[in-house]
């Protein structure tokens, strides 16, 4: 599982992905990234999820960009003069999160998705359903390829237990939730199960841990150290406890519709 890299620092925003959050693509120390901010109306969230579900993806052999941390200065430069993105980017003065540019990638089509390897597709989907992530649908795949090589992006609606915590309840993580019925790959029932006791045997508590500890403590709470630590503990046993055997998102037949894809 990677580290995040050490910080880098931005010269200038040179153009906005228009969309809930505005994410911007920035050069920072010599690079070109893309920078999710900190100052959306969501706040970190967003961020904390991505960091969270890029460490799982890779733990589970699936490419995700490389991430890093992004340190935005107050009245950075700007090339998109949008008065709401400058309002935005005077927000996220401070830490914020970054992804490598996928150079020459493009965003995978219906068409590639029904080319996916199915062994490949199922883990993906695997992911999504556990970390109940709502993005990847035929409207929004969220997934870029380059000569045949698939790579995850945008998880920042995934974990969305962690948006009110007084509505999580004993049973929450047990929900099987609607993930696989509205992926944009629909995987057949055996190619899920296929794929179960492998991908979550492999996410082990300390591989929960580990994913956690990337999240800077300033991004899960405003209380300090101990009290960050503790938000890390309760991600970590929701996370488990939905790992728990039987899943509930790998029991279609019990819980949600589900469609064969052949």
């Amino acid at each position: 599982m990677n580290e995040l890299r050490s910080r880098l620092h931005v010269q200038r925003v040179v153009s906005t992905f228009r969309g809930s959050s505005w994410p911007v693509l920035a050069l920072a120390d010599g690079e070109k990234v893309v920078v999710k901010l900190c100052g959306s109306a969501e706040g970190a969230l967003p961020l904390v999820a991505e960091v969270v579900v890029g460490a799982l993806a890779e733990a589970l052999g699936l490419s995700t960009p490389e991430r890093y941390l992004v340190e935005l200065p107050e009245a950075v430069p700007s090339d998109d003069p949008h008065e709401e993105l400058r309002d935005l980017l005077t927000k996220s003065a401070g830490l914020n999160l970054g992804f490598r540019y996928l150079e020459g990638f493009r965003n995978v089509t219906a068409a590639d998705a029904s080319r996916i390897d199915p062994a490949l597709a199922a883990r993906i989907v695997w992911l999504d359903a556990f970390v109940q992530n709502p993005d990847r649908t035929a409207k929004n795949p969220n997934l870029m390829i380059k000569a045949g090589k698939i790579s995850l992006i945008d998880h920042g609606a995934a974990l969305n237990f962690h948006h009110d915590w007084r509505a999580v309840t004993e049973q929450s993580p047990r929900e099987p939730g609607t993930v696989v019925a509205t992926h944009l790959m629909q995987v057949s029932e055996p190619e899920l199960v296929a794929a179960d006791d492998a991908l979550a045997a492999t996410l082990t508590r300390e591989t929960l841990s580990r994913a956690l500890a990337r999240v800077p403590d300033a991004w899960l709470s405003t209380q300090g150290a101990d009290a960050a630590e503790r938000e890390r503990a309760a991600y970590i046993a929701y996370l488990h406890k939905r790992l728990r055997a039987p899943r509930p998102f790998v029991a279609p037949g019990k819980h949600v519709p589900f469609q064969l894809r052949r």
